[in-house]
């Protein structure tokens, strides 16, 4: 029951989060709740509900979703999922850990820097400037694939795309809801969502709808950018301290 209780908040806390940016459910929560319930049953937990919220905004937000931007993005991504997927069953949880942790600084850093250097809004990558972009959609699949949260590296990218919140919000959640509709797929074929883990799964949607309600609250009410400063600070402390104690 305590683990579940702290699960709980813990979901609470990152999905009211993202349902004020659209992203980083995944990453902030994974880190905590993979050391209560373990990385295998946290990954496929957090990823049913992270699909649960995206849905939710899409529903409310559809006709501010962006489908170019929506194309490329999700077309890229695909490209580097089942790569992610594919490393998700074959690597041992430890390993995963430390990929996750150093994954989390890495992005973190990159975005509080670019967060504190900007002082106009960034103009969308066009030619042959756009090539390093993709890449990180790229990327991004094989991240998502792996831990459900690509999000960092796709936010470096949107931020330069999709500048409006609204938008920006919209958009992603119909590519989280993209993303994860396959992955849970996936999870059905293979037989690995177990009653344990739906029945862990429920006991969290509770946590979930209370923070769809807070960040719905707060949504228009927090300037993204100071919010992105935030959220990206606690990311990495996240980090690092998954870092200190990855085995």
């Amino acid at each position: 029951m305590t683990t579940l209780v702290l699960s709980g908040l813990v979901v609470f806390v990152t999905h009211s989060l993202e349902a004020v940016t659209g992203f980083g459910c995944s990453v902030l929560a994974m880190p905590f709740v993979s050391a209560l319930l373990g990385v295998k049953t946290a990954v496929k937990v957090i990823t049913i509900l992270a699909w649960l919220l995206a849905v939710y905004i899409v529903i409310r937000n559809f006709s501010k979703i962006d489908w170019k931007q929506y194309t490329i993005i999700t077309t890229l991504m695909l490209l580097g999922l089942p790569i992610g997927m594919y490393l998700f069953r074959s690597q041992q949880s430890g390993t995963l850990n430390l990929l996750l942790a150093v994954f989390i600084i890495v992005v973190s850093l990159t975005q509080l820097y670019r967060q504190a250097r900007r002082t106009e809004k960034s103009s969308p990558p066009t030619g042959h400037k756009a090539l390093p972009y993709y890449l990180l959609l790229f990327l991004g699949g094989i991240i998502h694939g792996v831990f459900s949260s690509g999000g960092p590296l796709v936010v470096l990218y949107a931020t330069r795309t999709l500048p409006d919140k609204g938008r920006f919000r919209a958009t992603l959640c119909l590519l989280w809801t993209t993303l994860n509709t396959i992955i849970i797929a996936g999870y059905l074929i293979e037989g690995s969502l177990t009653p344990p883990v739906a029945k862990t799964t429920l006991s969290l949607v509770p946590f979930l709808i209370a923070g769809i309600i807070a960040g719905e609250y707060i949504h228009d009410k927090v300037e993204a950018r100071h919010f992105s400063l935030i959220v990206f600070s606690m990311l990495l402390a996240t980090g690092i301290v998954m870092l200190l104690f990855a085995r």
